[in-house]
């Protein structure tokens, strides 16, 4: 077994530490114990120099947002405020959680090609996509159930995505509902949707999305049959509330306190997820909306052009945060096939693992027109709420405006492909 003094010597045993390290990640405790972002400080040189577990371990933690150097500054803080088993929820992946490490380390794939002596005294961060614009490229990708990590949950999202003016994408399993988050919001939100296996409740949930003004729906495609959720079941066992008052058996139970499920009648309903998802439904959905229609889940050529073909709007790069399955795949790896496969005629978003400004500015330069965040939003929820939530979106902000200048872009458009380069294969 690996000692103590093993961990804090020099250089020589670096390679000791980062076996151990990885010992950690794989381990079923880790997501629950250990911090993914503080993992991936030790590994990747993230806020942190790699130096020993125990100096990392006593980094005082942060007592308001304005404290925070990055976005992982709130994952502890938010660990410990949020209750094992919804903290658990949040962090879980697939099996062994490998997808989500992965979708970290596929950033080291694609350095940068810094352009000098480019006057970067005026920047413009702001897009146009649907018909919309924003100010940033980044927008909040839809998180289920906000209110098990802060008591305000959606409500506070929509208002820190209002303060600092970035797009915010609606759970179907939201807390909260969609004409109350656009009420909060000041201004449309896109509004996901799991189908579930009965076709009228979709029907019915897309319908009363767009009678309250959301101009996008947002079909997630890659749970076709749920997934294993290792990480989320060890939390529940740590985790000794008595939960029966929100979780029952069933759909019908489970869906309580969902609101765009209210009044629904899902006595035929037993899954969010249908196996028969294809790409019929998604011609049904078309023909049922005038809403522009956005696949999220998409990861290859192949898919990305027959979704050009059935008419879809734009497409969202997505693996789900490493919960949908473990391909072991990072999203910023599968973008440039997926830009590919639309040939320019959509745009493309993405999705997953993104956490710094110079994350955001890769997958832009490999084509995205917009890069979502999940977790790192979540964390800043759960820790401070509203406050937390604009704090993380206005460090990424920052994060992104300092690369662009470092790089001599002076506009999102100016980011094309030839600023990165892969590293390896």
């Amino acid at each position: 077994m690996t000692n103590r003094s093993s961990l804090t010597e020099g250089p020589g045993n670096r390679s000791d530490r980062r076996d151990f390290l990885r010992f950690l990640a794989a381990s079923p405790l880790v997501p629950v114990g250990f911090s993914p972002g503080l993992l991936d400080r030790l590994l990747r040189g993230g806020r942190h120099p790699l130096r020993s577990l125990e100096g990392v371990l006593q980094d005082p933690e942060i007592t308001n947002p304005n404290q925070a150097l990055d976005v992982f500054d709130f994952e502890p803080v938010a660990r410990k405020k949020i209750p094992p088993a919804h903290w658990a929820y949040l962090a879980t992946g697939v099996d062994d959680d490998s997808t989500i490490r992965v979708n970290r380390e596929g950033f080291d794939r694609f350095g940068l090609r810094p352009r000098r002596l480019r006057d970067i005294s005026t920047l413009d961060t702001s897009v146009h996509v649907l018909g919309s614009s924003w100010e940033t490229p980044i927008f909040l990708c839809p998180v289920s159930s906000l209110k098990a990590f802060h008591a305000e949950g959606e409500v506070a999202v929509a208002r820190a995505a209002r303060t600092t003016n970035h797009l915010q994408i609606l759970s179907t399993v939201a807390t909260t509902s969609i004409e109350d988050t656009i009420r909060e919001r000041g201004a449309p939100v896109w509004f996901q949707l799991y189908p579930t296996d009965d076709w009228a409740v979709a029907t019915a949930m897309v319908k009363r999305a767009e009678r309250a003004g959301s101009p996008a729906l947002v079909l997630t495609v890659d749970l076709q049959d749920g997934s294993n959720r290792e990480t989320q079941a060890r939390g529940a066992r740590l985790d000794d509330r008595p939960c029966a008052a929100c979780h029952q058996p069933g759909l019908a139970s489970s869906l309580r306190r969902k609101p765009m499920f209210d009044s629904l009648d899902l006595s035929r309903a037993t899954g969010y997820h249908p196996k028969d998802l294809s790409w019929k439904t998604v011609e049904k959905l078309r023909r049922t909306t005038s809403m522009k229609l956005v696949l999220k889940g998409i990861v290859t050529e192949d898919d990305a052009a027959v979704a050009v073909q059935h008419g879809v709007d734009a497409i969202i790069v997505s693996n789900h945060g490493g919960r949908a399955e473990n391909s072991n795949r990072s999203t910023i790896e599968c973008l440039p096939e997926v830009v590919r496969g639309t040939r320019g005629r959509i745009p493309v978003l993405i999705d997953s693992g993104f956490r710094r400004g110079t994350d955001i500015f890769k997958a832009l330069a490999l084509g995205a027109s917009g890069v979502g965040v999940g977790r790192p939003y979540a964390w800043g929820l759960g820790a401070f709420g509203q406050p937390g939530v604009e704090a993380v979106l206005t460090i990424l902000r920052r994060e992104l405006e300092t690369v662009m200048r470092q790089c001599g872009t002076r506009s999102i458009r100016e980011i094309t492909r030839p600023f990165v380069i892969t590293r390896f294969s």
